[in-house]
């Protein structure tokens, strides 16, 4: 058995159906409230979600104030084009080698937070989100997944004017903007999953179902992005990896994100994020 952990209003919680569990109570003091530190200790996580039903519900999911499950990863990394469907809507040549940048830490929010636009011209992406539990240097693809703490859904938001204002384009900065990063609304152990490596994702705006794919399309799995970042700089413990996403962007459409438009993005056996987006601002990308 594994667990599901979410971060009640900065506190950590584990998670059954819709009843939440206060770490720190059923624990008896036992673990930190810190979410950074729970994933620190996933064997004892899994110990505890076994005897929830000895517990009385702390309160229930759909009336927290949930957070990101990982609120402040060491770091947090992003690949581009790593689904074929996608990369050709988008004109992009197959890469050959993971397209890697970074998601700001800071852009982080949980699950039901509005996305703030500044621009007219932006747009959203389903994501996967892994989370490093064990951390490690040279991992091979064979033993990626043990050093999984767990995945959730995520939103890589992009805005597209920030994005390409220069050459080469600010991946970093177009993807980076405070709420930009909708995570959650659980952490869920990779033994909690039918099929690890084929999760289908799907993203509706409205209503209307914009993105609809398979973890089983990644160009670059799960185990190979690890393996490849793991070769580059040392993974540590909450780091996350957004894994890419499916075809049907609204840049490629023409359907760009607009004030009170309703995101909802859900990913099978993990759970739904829905996220309303708040124009409140301007971006000025040119300079003085």
């Amino acid at each position: 058995m594994g667990f599901r952990l979410a971060n009640i209003a900065g506190r950590a919680a584990l998670v059954d159906g819709d009843d939440y569990f206060d770490l720190f109570e059923i624990s008896g003091g036992e673990l930190d409230t810190d979410p950074m530190v729970a994933i620190t200790m996933p064997h004892r996580l899994a110990e505890l979600s076994a005897t929830l039903h000895e517990h009385e519900p702390t309160g229930r999911l759909s009336d927290a104030s949930v957070g990101p499950p990982i609120p402040r990863p060491p770091k947090s990394f992003a690949v581009g084009f790593n689904y074929q469907a996608h990369a050709d809507e988008g004109g992009a040549a197959t890469p050959t080698v993971p397209l890697v940048f970074t998601k700001f830490p800071s852009c982080l929010v949980g699950p039901t937070a509005d996305v703030e636009l500044r621009s007219d011209f932006c747009d959203y992406e389903a994501e996967l989100v892994v989370v490093i539990g064990r951390g490690g240097k040279d991992i091979e693809p064979a033993d990626a997944w043990d050093h999984v703490v767990g995945v959730t859904v995520g939103q890589d938001i992009s805005d597209r004017v920030a994005q390409f204002v220069a050459t080469p384009p600010h991946f970093d900065l177009g993807k980076s903007f405070d709420t930009f990063g909708p995570l959650g609304p659980v952490l869920v152990s990779v033994d909690e999953l039918a099929d690890c490596d084929d999760l289908r994702i799907v993203c509706m705006v409205n209503g209307d179902v914009r993105q609809s794919g398979s973890t089983a399309e990644m160009i670059f799995d799960v185990p190979t992005l690890i393996s490849y970042l793991s070769r580059i700089t040392t993974l540590t413990p909450g780091d996350t990896i957004f894994t890419g996403t499916p075809d049907g962007i609204g840049a490629t459409q023409g359907k760009f994100l607009a004030d009170g438009d309703v995101i909802t993005t859900t990913i099978e056996d993990i759970g739904t994020i829905i996220n309303r987006c708040v124009r409140v601002s301007d971006y000025q990308g040119e300079t003085n």
